[in-house]
């Protein structure tokens, strides 16, 4: 686990902000001899890696109830496969919101049953790993306890295949996710080890490369199919290789731009690529014999070029309606969520968010040509409510719009698919507004994925910034729950507006180590109005939709307190930073401030009882398990959830006493 700077990013980031740079290992991604491309993939990162991963699916298989772990002595549980041959066997302690907190050492694999093949299964293998993780004296190789087997994360799903509920057909593409998932670990525990001590200290960009985990829930979640060794190298975030954009020319016939009120094409083309490269772009139309002013600029991702654009859209190219004029001029940064980058040759800039026809956590992450005609205008539309409502202005709430919007639409294959298809999704793009410089002095930035970061030695990285703060645990944390959880609150009740405000989508602004504010972003795909009367412009008509009344709330209860607090308590836990109780005791209290500062809400918060005495178990593996292409049904998205039972709500103790009736 270690974290890199792109070229350029200390300079132009952190200098100017006071964060310490942490500078990329030499990489050459397309000159790597086949061997070396994979240099990763050692034995010892490979087992490791598998160790965190089967970690991470035992605690998140048992918390949506997939699993059912069986109690054992001593804090121990164990998981049998369908057949009853095979055994996991683990210690864990169980907190709220029924979150497993599995300690990885303890994983043991045993096969049970008798089979006949323990011998072909390895004994003396098993009872070296058996030792390695000091479990050998307690569990063993006994006939009592099964033979020890060592851990396999492609086996561990096989297994269970039927336990978990995955398709035949759904299979082998959820292993190749696995697999992929499993390489990635390895990569990162192949470069140079940082502390979280250290990463508290980085720039921006250097904590944005230095994330090892990914989604907190999924257990799949760096699929990234359709990248070989060479794309991983060159575009994953992690390896924090710079990356120059390509540009096409497409034509204005099969072509749409729009923009936010205070922006224009030509303005933004001019500031993002300056006059020198427009004029060798304008050049070298010209030498084609065309028109420049026939033609708009598209920013692509060079994967999809080679990959997609270049074949697929082959007689577009062929007849100039589309024209590669090259590389640009700038380097960047990918970014976690692997088709946006960051600008760091002049952090100012906006990012460029691209089309990637690349699967991932569930969905193919194209964007669509029709979809982007929008996007700025629900942009303006939202930034212009955060501006005028004083509650979300106190808590320091930035939204950084997505301004301008592009999308090639390839006519053929709109005649030929639906709105939804992946082949009306290979050719777009926008950009969208840099945090950069709304900064004040002394002011820096760092993904709120961050939060949930350890580094090796199971330091945090919170409990390393609570640390340089100075500040007490709880103060801290009140401040960050001021900025975060407090306008999620008031967007959601006054509102009815919903983020979807995970890790990644969340940007915190910190100031003395703690955080002052922070940043949303991805609005346009992700924000919805669940209010059917709500007075929207017709062009922000599309981010209403039909939830039903019960299931409103759980964009606060499922999406900040189960996807992302639940994990963050569990951090601070188990570093005995901040206890469970104090924890979600600091989290009501937050909610209690805020509700007794709008005493106008009060028959909205009755009506969507933050404080109730449970909610519903919304799945989010499951979701990937049903169906790993398209998790949800983009045209009812709350009808494909998948809800199972109940979870205790970790604040309904600490709900505030009811007024005194009047009598």
């Amino acid at each position: 686990m270690s974290t890199t700077a792109p070229h350029g990013a200390a300079a132009a980031d952190a200098a100017p902000h006071g964060a310490a740079p942490l500078r990329p290992a030499p990489h050459t991604p397309h000159t790597a001899a086949p061997a070396e491309a994979v240099a990763h993939l050692t034995p010892g990162h490979w087992d490791t890696a598998v160790r965190l991963l089967i970690r991470k699916a035992l605690a998140e298989f048992s918390h949506e109830r997939l699993l059912t772990p069986e109690p054992l002595p001593g804090g121990r549980y164990r998981v049998t496969s369908d057949d009853g041959t095979v055994e996991y066997r683990f210690a864990a302690r169980r907190m709220r919101l029924d979150h497993w907190h599995v300690d990885a050492a303890s994983i043991t694999r045993h096969r049970v049953g008798g089979t006949g093949t323990d011998e072909a299964q390895g004994t003396a293998e098993a009872q070296d790993t058996s030792e390695a993780h000091g479990t050998s004296e307690a569990h063993g190789t006994s006939e009592a306890h099964g033979t020890e087997l060592p851990l396999d994360g492609l086996a561990f799903f096989t297994e269970l295949r039927t336990t978990l509920g995955i398709a035949d057909d759904i299979l082998p593409v959820y292993l190749e996710e696995i697999g992929s998932t499993l390489s990635g670990t390895a990569y990162k525990l192949g470069k140079p080890a940082v502390s979280a001590a250290e990463l508290a200290a980085a720039d921006f960009q250097a904590i944005e490369t230095g994330m090892t985990e990914g989604h907190p829930c999924f257990v799949a979640n760096n699929g990234r199919l359709g990248f070989g060794i060479h794309d991983y190298h060159a575009h994953a975030p992690e390896t924090g290789a710079p990356v120059r954009l390509l540009w096409l020319a497409a034509h204005r016939d099969h072509t749409t731009f729009t923009c936010s009120a205070d922006t224009d094409y030509d303005s933004l083309l001019r500031a993002e690529l300056g006059d020198a490269l427009l004029g060798r772009f304008t050049a070298q139309l010209t030498a084609l014999g065309l028109d420049p002013g026939d033609y708009l600029l598209i920013p692509v991702h060079p994967w999809q070029w080679w990959n997609k654009l270049s074949v697929t859209f082959a007689a577009e190219i062929a007849q100039r309606r589309l024209v590669c004029l090259g590389p640009g001029d700038d380097d960047y940064l990918a970014q976690q969520s692997i088709r946006t980058f960051f600008n760091t040759s002049d952090p100012a800039k906006h990012y460029v968010k691209t089309a990637l026809s690349v699967l991932n956590m569930g969905f193919m992450r194209g964007l669509s040509a029709a979809y982007m005609e929008a996007t700025p205008a629900i942009n303006d539309w939202l930034a212009g409510l955060v501006a005028r409502d004083p509650v979300l202005r106190r808590t320091g709430l930035t939204v950084i719009r997505e301004r301008a919007a592009i999308g090639y639409r390839h006519r053929g294959y709109e005649a030929a698919t639906d709105k939804h298809s992946p082949y009306r999704k290979m050719l777009a793009a926008l950009w969208r507004e840099s945090p950069v410089p709304g900064l004040r002095p002394g002011q820096r930035l760092a993904t709120m994925a961050a939060l949930l970061h350890t580094d090796r030695d199971g330091r945090s990285l919170t409990a390393a910034l609570i640390e340089r703060s100075g500040l007490t645990a709880e103060d801290w944390l009140r401040r960050y729950l001021d900025a975060y959880l407090t306008p999620l609150l008031h967007s959601f009740y006054a509102h009815d507006l919903a983020y979807m405000p995970h890790g990644e989508n969340v940007i915190l602004v910190l100031e003395d180590d703690a955080v002052a504010r922070v940043v949303f972003k991805d609005i346009a795909e992700e924000i919805v109005v669940m209010n059917d009367r709500a007075e929207l412009p017709p062009e922000v008509e599309r981010v209403r939709a039909e939830v039903p009344e019960d299931m409103k709330l759980l964009s606060i209860l499922t999406d900040v307190f189960d996807c992302f607090l639940r994990h963050l308590a569990a951090v601070l836990a188990a570093e005995e930073v901040v206890d469970e109780d104090a924890f979600w005791r600091t989290v009501a209290g937050t909610v209690t401030a805020y509700q007794e500062s709008v005493p106008e809400l009060a028959g909205r918060f009755a009506r969507y009882d933050i404080f109730a005495p449970e909610f519903a178990l919304s799945c989010l593996n499951r979701l990937q398990l049903r169906n790993n292409r398209q998790m949800v049904d983009l045209q009812d998205p709350s009808g494909a959830l998948q809800l199972v039972g109940t979870l205790e709500n970790p604040i309904a103790a600490h709900a505030p006493a009811p007024a005194p009736s009047r009598t």
